[in-house]
């Protein structure tokens, strides 16, 4: 019943879709060797193998994908292992949508910074190694009321839109409202990684659309295959 609930959730945060759903430890090793996830999204209390077991199992078939712990285990231990072994997060059940939403945003946006950095000095590998490319001002530049999540996800459907966005249509691709993504959509033209062209109708005012022309300031993020993270 909790994988169904948590499958559901990670349906609805874009740009993640579910490839598996596994009920042991040897179920999610076998599933991983042939579904090849991006993320496993993984509980401790599992009814064959204590989860942290999967990930060693997992390393020495060879696969790299990232791991999640999504768990009720709230000791030191559990904690302190998960970390050696390299989770991208812990998260302790029960949770909302909106924190699990939350956490799967901000690895998405992790992720498409490390997939994309370019190492030329010891400032890049160490800001590799700190888990983020964009300098820390980026996310303190952003004005009140705008949250990094949301930005990093705006901007990921304008890099991947095949020419220009009007503020509607980014709404109803990434689900905020029509005021939120002009919000958003003009604070990356601020900052010089979006241009803005001026479209006339037959009447009113010319709608204003978006292009992603580089990176400037902005928060930046993205997964690879096409901008479709697996879980």
């Amino acid at each position: 019943m909790v994988a169904r609930v948590h499958r559901a959730y990670a349906e609805r945060v874009a740009p993640f879709r579910v490839v598996g759903v596994a009920g042991t430890g040897e179920q999610a090793v076998a599933a991983v060797d042939e579904l090849r996830p991006d993320l496993v999204l993984l509980d401790l209390y599992l009814p064959d193998l204590f989860g942290l077991d999967v990930i060693p199992r997992l390393r020495t078939a060879g696969h790299d994908c990232d791991v999640m712990v999504v768990s009720a285990a709230r000791d030191a231990d559990a904690v302190r292992g998960a970390v050696r072994h390299g989770v991208v997060d812990y998260l302790l059940k029960p949770f909302e949508f909106e924190e699990f939403r939350a956490r799967l945003e901000r690895y998405a946006g992790r992720r498409g910074r490390l997939l994309d950095t370019v190492v030329r000095s010891q400032a890049d590998v160490d800001r590799v190694l700190a888990g983020a490319t964009a300098p820390p001002s980026a996310a303190q530049a952003l004005p009140k009321g705008m949250s990094v999540e949301t930005a990093d996800l705006i901007e990921r459907t304008l890099r991947e839109t095949d020419g220009t966005l009007s503020a509607s249509e980014c709404a109803e691709l990434t689900g905020v409202s029509r005021v939120s993504a002009r919000r958003y959509l003009e604070h990356f033209h601020t900052l010089g990684s979006a241009e803005v062209s001026l479209r006339y109708g037959v009447a009113g005012r010319p709608e204003r659309r978006y292009r992603f022309v580089g990176r400037g300031g902005a928060v930046t993020g993205g997964a690879r295959r096409g901008g479709e993270a697996r879980a």
